[in-house]
C-alpha cells in the first residue's frame, strides 16, 4: 500500500473526535511568553489557519478559561504572500498549506503546537516583525533601475536556461522560513541565503548587470555571504523549493572574484 492510500484509509477509519491546538502566547513584544491549550473539533482537511479562526471565534482554553484570541498574521490564504509563516510542531512553514490531518498523523499525537519564528522580534503571539527581511533586500539593491530605460522598447533576450533559473529565483516569497531553519542567521551576523537569492536573481538580468557592483559589495560586510556555514538547511525548508545553495554558491563565486579583480573595471 502507498503511503497517500495509507494516510488515507487511516482518515477514514480512525478520525480523532477533537483535537488540541496548543499555542506559544505573549501579550507584547517585552512580556514572557507562555502556553494556552485550545480543544477544537476534528474535521478533515482543516488548515492551521482554519483551525486558528476557530479558536478566534471563541477563544476558551481547554481547562475552560476564557482568553483573548490568539494574533497572527494572514493574507492571500494560498502560499504566496508568506506572511503566515510559523514553527509548527518544530519545524517552520506556512500555516495555510499545514493540514491538521498530516500533522496530527507526523506527529501520532492529537495535539499540534504553534510557535512564532524565533529569529524575528515577536511582535505578539504568532506574529513577529520581518521588517530586517527587507532591509537586507535594500543592502543588496534587488531591483533594477528602470530610470532613463522604461521607454527604450523590448529589453535584451534571455536564453531559456537563465530565463527558467530567474525565474526559480523569482518565486521567493519572502516568508522567512529559511532564515528561521539557518543556524547561522541571527543577531545580524549572517544576511542570509533569501537576500543572496535575490541578488542572484538580478545579477543576472541584463538590466540588472549595470549595478551588480553594488549588490556584490553589498554581501562584502561583516553579515555578508562568507558567514554562510552550508548547513543547507534553507534548501530543505523553502516552500518553493527555490535552490537557494546553488544561488549562495555561484554568487559567492562573483563576489570573490569581484572583490579581487573588479578594480580592472574602472
Amino acid at each position: 500500500m502507498s503511503t497517500t492510500a495509507y494516510h488515507e484509509k487511516k482518515r477514514l477509519t480512525n478520525p480523532p473526535a477533537t483535537f488540541k491546538l496548543k499555542i506559544q502566547r505573549r501579550e507584547r513584544e517585552i512580556s514572557p511568553a507562555h502556553w494556552e491549550t485550545f480543544e477544537l473539533q476534528y474535521r478533515r482537511n482543516l488548515n492551521v489557519i482554519s483551525a486558528l479562526m476557530e479558536v478566534r471565534m471563541n477563544p476558551v482554553t481547554a481547562d475552560g478559561k476564557r482568553t483573548t484570541p490568539p494574533v497572527w498574521d494572514m493574507s492571500c490564504l494560498e502560499q504566496v504572500c508568506g506572511i503566515c509563516t510559523m514553527v509548527i510542531d518544530g519545524k517552520v512553514r506556512q500555516s495555510c498549506s499545514a493540514l491538521i490531518d498530516d500533522l496530527l498523523l507526523e506527529s501520532n499525537s492529537d495535539t499540534v503546537m504553534l510557535q512564532p519564528m524565533s529569529k524575528f522580534p515577536n511582535v505578539r503571539d504568532l506574529k513577529v516583525d520581518r521588517s530586517k527581511m527587507f532591509d537586507h533586500l535594500k543592502q543588496v539593491n534587488a531591483w533594477i533601475e528602470l530610470d532613463g530605460s522604461y521607454d527604450l522598447g523590448p529589453g535584451p533576450h534571455l536564453s531559456n536556461e537563465v530565463a527558467q533559473e530567474r525565474y526559480a529565483y523569482s518565486r521567493c516569497m519572502t516568508c522567512g522560513c529559511c532564515l528561521e531553519a539557518c543556524p547561522q542567521y541571527s543577531d545580524d551576523n549572517y544576511i542570509g541565503p533569501q537576500a543572496i537569492a535575490q541578488a542572484r536573481l538580478f545579477n543576472m538580468h541584463p538590466t540588472g548587470k549595470l549595478n551588480v557592483d553594488d549588490r556584490l559589495n553589498g554581501l562584502l560586510g561583516d553579515d555578508g555571504i562568507t558567514n554562510c556555514g552550508n548547513a543547507q538547511n534553507c534548501v530543505q525548508v523553502c516552500p518553493m523549493s527555490i535552490p537557494l545553495t546553488r544561488a549562495i554558491y555561484e554568487t559567492n563565486r562573483d563576489v570573490t572574484v569581484n572583490a579581487l579583480f573588479g578594480w580592472l573595471k574602472k
